[in-house]
Order: structure tokens, then C-alpha cells, then sequence
């Protein structure tokens, strides 16, 4: 059983309440600092060495918080945004039914975040020793993709011995060994522009060269090799009498492989239109690389599934289509676990929750792989 007392799962949700209380919208900095204040002066009082790395670009700042020892560290890497804009609350209210508690954010990934805050915290304030010393990074710009943070991420992950990242645990409590890299990209078609009705052969439609580069996007998705595309939001047009000169989309891109990212990066950035009179461009790039199991990602789930048996948790685990921070260690070759926060359901949804009640073990599971990783 790890040694670190994490307390009782009522206890942790009352504390978690805070966080969900204090809207963290990825675009407003200042919002995301104020909770990031709360995780820092706690850290600070615990006995952390505290890293504060200032915020760009209107975003939040990222905050490192370190314990003393020798050799490469565990490192930790969760966030504080959320994708929900002020306002949430009055319509999405933190609220506890039964096993569920509600609110924005609550799963994506503030219970997570805390869980990892709340076992270092822990383990600083009843001395516990562990093997490796602990790096606890939370940055703020998850959300979109981590654009101002992406550097330090792997900045710390190629100083890691292993890497564990909070996120939302799956069904059954799953924890993720791999996920799908991650591409975006913008599509703009610019067409030419006349009367629908007095001019009809002189214009050229950017929606209908759209329409059929949609179409093109769809095609391409080749499921058996985990090869998905999805355009939206697409826009286009002005009024119904109006042959459209411009029109685009955004283009969502999964893979399975490195490879395969190269490969369709290249499909997307040479496409050409179709249309007579028309010119498409598309912008972008893969944003995640692929995280895949490797035999190293094996053997630190076999240790973790040792701990959770301690704590009575099943931990089965999952590939995952979406992206996280830990396709960033991944990629480096850096061990890394992810799904490790709360199980619930409803990321990015109105009926956002985390079954609360396993908070404690989780918390637990937390202590217990921050204790014994060597």
C-alpha cells in the first residue's frame, strides 16, 4: 500500500468544489492565474521548489513545482484550462447527484489536475520518501492544442525518467497507453464572385469547389489504418443571389503512425481545386505526434496496475483517439502513462461529471506510482 495518506474521497471533492467554482477559459490568462495562485502557494507551503514561467500571447502562466533528490524525475503534466467561457456556471452550476459531481471542466481535467497536485502536496507535507524526485507541471493552453506551452512540456519530459499525465480516466477506470496524433489545418477556397442571376457564368463558386473538396476530405479516411478526417466549422456565401468568392473549412486529422502524418500532411497541403476559376490553399500541419505503447509504456502499466490492485482499482486500459500533453513525452521516447485522473464521462458537454467517490483511490494510485517509480 503506498505510504502517503491521501485522505477521504468527501474530503478531496470539497476542496476539488474550489477549483471547479473558479471558471479557467483557455483564452483568458488572467482567470487561469487565479487558480493557478491557489496550486502554487499551497505547493510553495508544502516545500516544493516553485518554478513560475510567465504566460504569452494572452494565455495563462505554466507552473513547475520540484522536490529535492538526485536523478532524472517523475514528472507529472496536467492542466488548468478548460474549453468553457465565462458564464458556464449559471447555466452548468457545480452540483453533487448522488455519485456524479457536476460542473464545467470538473473532468476535463480539473479532478485529474488536483489528484496530482493534491498527492504532492501529500507527500511533501508528511515526508514521505520516494525513489525519484517529482516534477508537477500545469500549464494553460491545453486546450487549443498547447501552443505557448508545447516547449516546456518536452523540455521536462526529456529530463524525465517517466512521464504521468491526469487526464480523464476512460470507461472502467481505463487508463490510456497510446493515442492517435493530431493534425490541423485551414482550407480556403477563393473563387469568383457575380450575380446569381445576371451573371451566372461568369462567377465561380467557392462553396460548390468546397463542397467537392469535402468530399475529397471524406474519401481519404481509411479506418483499418486509423485514418480519420473531419471538416468543420465550414463557412461560405453571403447572400442566396450572390455566386460565393470565398468559402473554407477546418480540417481535423487522426493517425495511428508518424508516418502516416507525414503521409497525409502532404496529401492536405497539395491539394488543388477542381472547379474552373477557382484556387485553394490549405495551412497547417500535425500538431500531437503519435503516442504509442511501447515496451516501456508496457512495463510502467504492469507496475501501475500493481499499485491500483493495492488500492482495490481495476485498471484496464485503452487507446484513445483524442490528444493529450502525453503525446508530447511519447514522442520523445519518454515512458508515459496517461488517463489517470478521474473516471466520469461528458468532456466538453453539459453533462460533464466525475464519479466522485473514487477520488480517494485515485488519488492513491497517484501517490502510490509518485512513491515507488524507479
Amino acid at each position: 500500500m503506498p505510504a502517503t495518506d491521501v485522505g477521504c474521497s468527501e474530503d478531496l471533492l470539497a476542496e476539488l468544489s474550489a477549483w471547479v467554482r473558479m471558471e479557467t477559459p483557455t483564452p483568458d490568462g488572467a482567470a487561469v492565474n487565479r487558480l493557478m495562485d491557489v496550486a502554487e502557494g499551497e505547493l510553495y507551503r508544502a516545500g516544493a521548489e516553485i518554478t513560475r514561467i510567465p504566460g504569452r500571447d494572452g494565455y495563462g502562466d505554466n507552473l513547475i513545482a520540484r522536490t529535492s533528490g538526485e536523478g532524472r524525475p517523475v514528472l507529472v503534466a496536467g492542466h488548468l484550462d478548460t474549453v468553457w467561457s465565462h458564464g458556464t456556471l449559471d447555466t452548468m452550476p457545480y452540483v453533487v447527484n448522488g455519485t456524479k459531481a457536476h460542473g464545467p471542466g470538473i473532468y476535463d481535467m480539473k479532478a485529474g489536475s488536483f489528484l496530482a497536485f493534491h498527492a504532492l502536496r501529500s507527500i511533501l507535507q508528511q515526508g514521505i520518501r520516494t525513489l525519484r524526485p517529482i516534477v508537477l507541471l500545469l500549464t494553460s493552453d491545453e486546450e487549443i492544442g498547447s501552443p505557448t506551452s508545447r516547449w516546456l512540456i518536452e523540455q521536462e519530459a526529456a529530463k524525465a525518467a517517466t512521464v504521468l499525465i491526469p487526464e480523464p480516466a476512460g470507461a472502467g477506470g481505463a487508463c490510456v497507453t497510446a493515442r492517435k496524433g493530431v493534425g490541423r489545418f485551414t482550407m480556403r477556397v477563393e473563387g469568383r464572385g457575380s450575380h446569381a442571376g445576371g451573371a451566372f457564368e461568369d462567377g465561380a463558386s467557392a462553396i460548390v469547389e468546397l463542397s467537392h473538396q469535402i468530399i475529397g476530405l471524406h474519401q481519404m479516411v481509411d479506418i483499418e489504418r486509423g485514418i480519420t478526417l473531419n471538416a468543420a466549422p465550414v463557412w461560405g456565401g453571403s447572400r442566396p443571389n450572390v455566386i460565393s468568392p470565398d468559402a473554407g473549412c477546418e480540417i481535423d486529422l487522426r493517425v495511428n503512425s508518424a508516418a502516416d502524418g507525414i503521409l497525409m500532411e502532404e496529401r492536405l497541403l497539395a491539394l488543388s481545386a477542381k472547379t474552373p476559376g477557382c484556387r485553394v490553399v490549405v495551412e497547417g500541419g500535425m500538431n500531437r505526434p503519435p503516442y504509442t505503447e511501447s515496451p516501456g509504456i508496457s512495463s510502467l502499466y504492469a507496475h501501475a496496475q500493481g499499485i491500483a490492485r493495492q488500492v482495490g482499482l481495476a485498471l484496464p486500459k485503452q487507446h484513445r483517439g483524442g490528444g493529450s500533453d502525453g503525446n508530447f513525452s511519447a514522442a520523445l521516447g519518454i515512458p508515459t502513462l496517461d488517463g489517470l485522473g478521474c473516471p466520469g464521462s461528458g468532456a466538453h458537454a453539459s453533462h460533464e461529471h466525475i464519479l466522485w467517490e473514487h477520488l480517494a483511490q485515485r488519488a492513491a494510485l497517484m501517490a502510490g506510482l509518485l512513491e515507488t517509480l524507479d
